[in-house]
């Protein structure tokens, strides 16, 4: 995935939760408003590079979230 540096805070982001199978863990997909996938990540990891998808101190709140958000369901991420 190429690295990506727009202030995605200005546009609508979602936020999906995928099951994984058998060794596959699950994995967060943060998507922009076309629904472009712009980040993805181990549901059960830290996230690394927050700041560039404008998230920075907002950390805590996101962990929150994945552990509440259900899976298979597209939200919007309102922080």
């Amino acid at each position: 995935m190429s690295k990506i540096y727009y202030p995605y805070t200005l546009y609508p982001m979602y936020i999906i939760k995928v099951k994984g199978k058998a060794k596959i863990p699950d994995y967060i997909q943060i998507r922009d408003e076309n629904f472009v996938l712009v980040a993805y990540f181990r549901a059960d990891r830290p996230m690394k590079n927050i700041e560039k998808f404008g998230l920075e101190g907002k950390e805590e709140e996101m962990e929150k979230l994945i552990k509440e958000l259900p899976f298979g369901k597209l939200q919007k991420l309102e922080l």
